[in-house]
């Protein structure tokens, strides 16, 4: 039986994700690989608003979204996390029975997120965490989203200089 092109691409952009992630994150295997990826994911998501989770989701390859909306409740989200211990505990929880460390669990899903999908959006999904979470993200990101707001504030300060 031959499996339809769109099927067999989606499996490969997924496995090349796991790898990926495998790698960076010193994982035995892709299957563990796909619990990490899964648990920081939503751990993620249910931190989100609700138009910022679907608006990442576009960003994801086709059987990452479907792990990633597994689960969601969009009725309870966002979850008000405000400190990184506590985002950091609750994850710990979903990485059970992996013993990865929950930080570095969180910083190569992160690195990998924003490899793959378009700065914008990942400044967008940093918008909506705390500062302490933003520190989580690749500083390549970080960099992005700080050059994004400071043309945003010039871009206000020549829109005001001309109305005023």
């Amino acid at each position: 039986m031959s499996v339809p092109p769109p099927i067999a691409d989606a499996v490969q952009q997924t496995r090349v994700w796991l790898k990926e992630l495998q790698k960076s994150a010193e994982l035995p295997d892709e299957e563990a690989a796909l619990s990490v990826l899964r648990a920081v994911l939503h751990q993620l998501r249910d931190r989100l608003s609700v138009e910022e989770a679907v608006d990442l989701a576009a960003q994801l390859p086709t059987l990452v979204r479907g792990f990633y909306f597994e689960g969601w409740r969009p009725t309870k989200v966002p979850q008000k996390i405000h400190t990184k211990r506590k985002f950091l505990d609750q994850l710990t929880l979903k990485l059970l029975p992996r013993p990865i460390p929950p930080e570095t669990a969180v910083t190569r899903v992160f690195a990998l997120i924003a490899h793959h999908c378009d700065p914008g959006e990942i400044s967008d999904v940093m918008g909506q965490m705390p500062a302490p979470l933003q520190e989580l993200w690749p500083e390549t990101a970080r960099a992005f989203k700080k050059r994004r707001e400071e043309e945003k504030a010039k871009r206000r300060a020549r829109s005001a200089k001309s109305i005023g």
